[in-house]
């Protein structure tokens, strides 16, 4: 591969085509601290083009918050390392510098669609030339086969984060794209965190077609509801102590119980496989053990004399307490 490097140049701003911003994550916090590093110490890193065919332009392969850093500063110059190769080689060395250089995932990704799709190099070709599997590559365009450009523009800007938009707006755009739609447009008012967005999603799976329309239109509401549930039952749980928490799971068994009842009819001798019998079976002695025990306690005082009960801490052998005389006895 030839990847000859020049030495490092100022290269005017308007000279630079910034093709490949789309697929770059902008990450304002890190623009920032990279303005104030290059305000203080100048631009210690320089950015990576390649020469556009037949053009004076060059095609920025890296450094594209540098520039954006550069200009936040009001700098019209940036220092440029130009590969001679062609774009395709750069993309390529890009990736298999990753270590170097880390990448997002979803990153990566819109590289390797710009390779295969852009550049017509096939998948075996695009791992063998940057040192990853054919596996790796596969993974990573899944990501983004499945999003939409809204997404994806979510994602760049920082108002969604890769795992929402790769295990919730994708396969939501799959099956329902107006509410993806809805959900995109809710969010980007009213933020949810990654672990409301994967609550929010697991009732939506489980939920009834009107209660969805609602929970796409307003899901911070829908969320706040979840939470004061939550709130409701601790406090419950709180108020009837022990008790409360023993009657409730005594309620869930029976519940379980008549759900089980209604199934077994529909069951042929087929299905009754030696591990639902075991499991039977092991339900049945639990049962027993809870009558038993229910039994124990009924039969005895439920709070007896600490003092007249074993010591566990101490199995040796106890003084008597309150014994006659052996001349009493006699």
């Amino acid at each position: 591969m030839d990847t000859a490097t020049g030495s490092a140049r100022e290269v005017d701003l308007h000279r630079l085509d910034l093709r490949f911003a789309e697929a770059r994550l902008l990450e304002p916090r890190s623009v920032e601290a990279l303005a104030r590093s290059i305000e203080q110490n100048g631009q210690l890193i320089a950015c990576i083009a390649v020469p556009e065919a037949g053009s004076e332009r060059l095609i920025l392969v890296d450094g594209y918050r540098r520039i954006l850093a550069l200009r936040r500063l009001g700098r019209d110059t940036a220092c440029v390392q130009s590969w001679a190769c062609d774009l395709a080689q750069a993309l390529l060395r890009l990736l298999a510098q990753a270590s170097a250089r880390p990448f997002a995932a979803l990153e990566e990704a819109l590289l390797l669609r710009e390779l295969v799709h852009g550049q017509g190099l096939s998948e075996r070709e695009v791992a063998r030339r940057s040192g990853r599997d054919v596996s790796w590559v596969s993974r990573r365009l899944e990501l983004v086969c499945g999003l939409s450009e809204p997404v994806l523009a979510a994602v760049r800007k920082g108002e969604l984060c890769t795992w929402a938009a790769t295990r919730v707006l994708a396969p939501l755009a799959r099956a329902n794209p107006e509410h993806a739609a809805q959900l995109l447009a809710a969010l980007a008012s009213t933020p949810l965190s990654s672990r409301e967005l994967h609550a929010w999603f697991q009732h939506y799976q489980s939920s009834a077609r009107a209660a969805r329309e609602r929970m796409v239109c307003h899901p911070r509401l829908f969320i706040q509801s979840l939470r004061a549930r939550d709130e409701q039952r601790a406090d419950a749980r709180l108020r009837e102590g022990p008790e409360g928490q023993c009657a409730a799971d005594v309620r869930q068994l029976l519940a379980l119980t008549k759900r089980l009842r209604q199934c077994l009819p529909t069951l042929s001798a087929q299905a009754l496989s030696q591990p639902m019998m075991m499991g039977l079976a092991r339900l049945h002695r639990a049962i027993e053990s809870v009558q038993s025990e229910l039994a124990r306690y009924q039969d005895h005082d439920p709070q007896p004399d600490p003092r007249c009960g074993a010591n566990p801490a101490n199995p040796g052998p106890q003084p008597a307490r309150d014994q006659p005389s052996a001349e009493a006895l006699a």
